[in-house]
């Protein structure tokens, strides 16, 4: 057993993985036809389980950050181990989802075969979970670029860059406001903030708190409550507040944005919360079970969408409480994906498929 391992990080995968197959859940329920907003009590229901679930991606983004900044391989050597763990199994269910698709009947042989060839381009074929690869494979090449300043950076260094990414953080708000800030344009894609925005202040937050509060502290958990209350009751709030006035799933989803304060103070609080447990006897049960989901915990990603099609199929017809069926697809879904996962992991060469 790995005494070094940090289980606080494993327990927050593999909460960021079910956390992922909950969202994608509840799509069935609030999103219509044309990306109009469903009727009936479905986007109520959505708004009041999955707003919780919007933190799932930044965990994943802040882990990376903890775990891999600063890069200390060569950069040949990073990118290696990275992009063999992370493009390789992304083409080959790229490819699988084009066959999964053709065999349903959502395309033909044809099509299928052309989608394969779009792999390199985007997606392949109309996955939208596969989105978050693109992301990823973004901020890996950027680590090693990133690396220096974080090894030498100060706290109030990182303050700086930290304080500019929550401001960016709050624009979607300002924006309500006022459209278009500090240089934004139809044709300016880069305004003030610009390079101060995005997923890499979740990459760079994560590396923060490794070099500045790795200890635990009795005082994150009340912190971490805190943030995560308040970000909650923005974050469903808004949501469900918007119901009465808006049709479109994309305004919507306004305090819904990963790249929004509210979304950031529940994904913060919970990483604080969670990223100091540790087991006392690391042989148990929990210790080896949440390590081994976590290691996984890539390929569930990618694979979840097949069977969370099963289980919607299965159970959405028979089961009519909303708050039941959301939940209960999702946990099916987890512990199924997780077994397939497992199971392929058995494979020679498993890494190329699962990550």
């Amino acid at each position: 057993m790995e005494k070094s391992r940090n289980y606080g990080l494993d327990i927050l995968r593999v909460l960021a993985c079910y956390l992922v197959i909950q969202v994608h859940t509840g799509e069935f329920y609030y999103i219509g036809a044309g990306g109009v907003v469903l009727p009936g009590d479905g986007p109520f229901w959505v708004g009041i389980l999955n707003s919780i679930c919007r933190i799932s991606v930044p965990l994943f983004v802040m882990i990376s950050g903890y775990l891999l900044l600063p890069v200390k391989d060569e950069m040949g050597t990073f990118f290696k181990k990275r992009f063999t763990r992370v493009a390789i199994p992304f083409a080959v269910w790229c490819a699988l989802y084009a066959i999964y698709w053709a065999l349903k009947g959502q395309t033909d042989w044809a099509q299928a075969g052309i989608n394969m060839l779009h792999i390199p381009v985007n997606f392949g074929v109309e996955v939208g979970h596969l989105w978050y690869v693109y992301m990823l494979i973004g901020l890996y090449l950027f680590a090693p670029i990133i690396s220096p300043w974080i090894a030498s950076a100060s706290r109030r260094d990182m303050h700086f860059y930290l304080t500019i990414w929550v401001i960016t953080l709050c624009l979607p708000y300002i924006h309500i406001i006022y459209p278009q800030v500090l240089g934004e344009c139809y044709w300016n894609h880069t305004p003030l903030l610009y390079y101060f925005s995005g997923f890499l202040g979740y990459l760079v937050l994560g590396a923060y708190i490794k070099k500045f509060m790795p200890e635990k502290k009795t005082g994150y958990l009340p912190i971490g409550l805190l943030l995560i209350i308040a970000g909650y009751a923005i974050t469903a709030g808004g949501f469900i507040s918007l119901l009465s006035s808006v049709t479109d799933v994309s305004k919507l989803e306004l305090t819904w944005q990963f790249e929004t304060i509210n979304v950031a103070m529940m994904s913060i609080g919970t990483f604080l919360i969670f990223k100091n447990i540790s087991f006392s006897n690391p042989s148990s049960i929990a210790a080896k079970g949440f390590t081994d989901i976590s290691k996984i915990s890539y390929g569930i990603y990618l694979a979840h969408i097949m069977v969370l099609n099963f289980f919607y199929s299965l159970f959405d017809s028979i089961i009519s409480p909303i708050q039941l069926k959301i939940p209960l697809i999702a946990i099916c879904t987890f512990i199924v994906s997780y077994l397939i996962i497992k199971l392929l992991s058995l494979l020679p060469k498993s890494k190329y498929i699962i990550g």
